[in-house]
């Protein structure tokens, strides 16, 4: 209705006659306005979801399992949470066993990745671009193809219902942070590198000292995408970790579902809690993660 209106502004205009300002405001307003409205309708069906989560978690058990499904509660059953958290499954165990699993991997995944992106945008060496494009080319398999090879070298190691394997290929690099990463290297002056250089720094400390503290933004991305992922992954856990005492969140999660009847109420109270430390570091970080990944997007070269 609001583009309508605009259009029919412009419709009744002569031709040639250029807009006054109060019509050129009146323009603007009528575009911002439809935006806003786009926006606040994609963001109320991305919320649906979440919003069915927090109505779900504060149901009864028989209005769990009422049919036509009831959007809200009759009365906020909070003890949902307590019972989900600390019932028959060791919640605060497997929330530890995530975080430990979570820190080693975004450590793993900082370390072997800088490196190779500091290699690839600054410096120069024989087959560089081939290098690259092969690293690049990893990305296009799928990583279910790797998960029977995986396990068979990793059972032969003696690393099943241990964290190494979901660890320690963390410290080989992962290409799109690699990729990411060394695109915004290449944001980065090359005068401040070369400065570095005629004073005597080595590389690596041209690395510590000149590139990781303009590099915080696409380093945050980096992290958060790390986080993010290790924290909700779940195929690979369930492959490789078997003892009750060291599983992890997600796979607790799915413990939930029984054989005759499933706790969604409480499922879904462990799975809102579970998002918190997501939703708090995305919120803390907001703008730097999206800096860092606005300018890993239009750099490079």
């Amino acid at each position: 209705m609001l583009l309508e209106t605009a259009a029919k502004s412009a419709r009744t205009r002569p031709p040639g006659t250029p807009m006054t300002s109060a019509q050129a405001e009146r323009v603007r307003q009528i575009r911002r306005s439809g935006a806003y409205i786009l926006l606040i309708i994609s963001s109320a069906v991305f919320l649906l979801p979440f919003l069915w989560m927090l109505t779900t978690s504060l149901k009864s058990d028989a209005e769990n399992l009422a049919f036509p499904p009831e959007w809200f509660p009759t009365s906020f059953n909070w003890d949902n949470y307590v019972k989900g958290w600390s019932g028959s499954l060791p919640f605060t165990q497997f929330l530890l066993n995530t975080i430990v699993i979570t820190a080693l991997s975004m450590a793993g995944n900082l370390i072997s990745c800088v490196l190779p992106a500091y290699a690839f945008a600054r410096m120069r060496a024989r087959a560089a671009g081939f290098m690259f494009a092969a690293l690049m080319a990893t990305m296009m398999i799928p990583r279910e193809i790797t998960l029977v090879p995986k396990f068979l070298m990793f059972s032969e190691l003696g690393w099943v219902d241990t964290y190494l394997p979901l660890v320690v290929p963390e410290f080989f690099g992962v290409a799109l942070y690699i990729f990411l990463l060394r695109q915004f290297f290449t944001t980065i002056p090359q005068e401040l590198i070369d400065a570095a250089r005629i004073d005597g720094a080595s590389e690596l400390r041209i690395l510590w000292r000149v590139m990781l503290p303009l590099a915080k933004p696409a380093i945050a991305a980096i992290c958060l995408f790390s986080f993010v992922g290790n924290w909700n992954q779940y195929l690979e856990n369930s492959i490789y970790l078997r003892s009750m005492e060291k599983i992890t969140l997600a796979q607790g999660l799915g413990m939930f579902s029984g054989e005759y009847v499933t706790q969604y109420n409480q499922m879904m109270a462990v799975a809102l809690v579970s998002m918190l430390p997501i939703l708090i570091i995305f919120f803390l970080a907001q703008k730097t993660f999206i800096r860092g990944v606005t300018l890993t997007g239009i750099a490079g070269r």
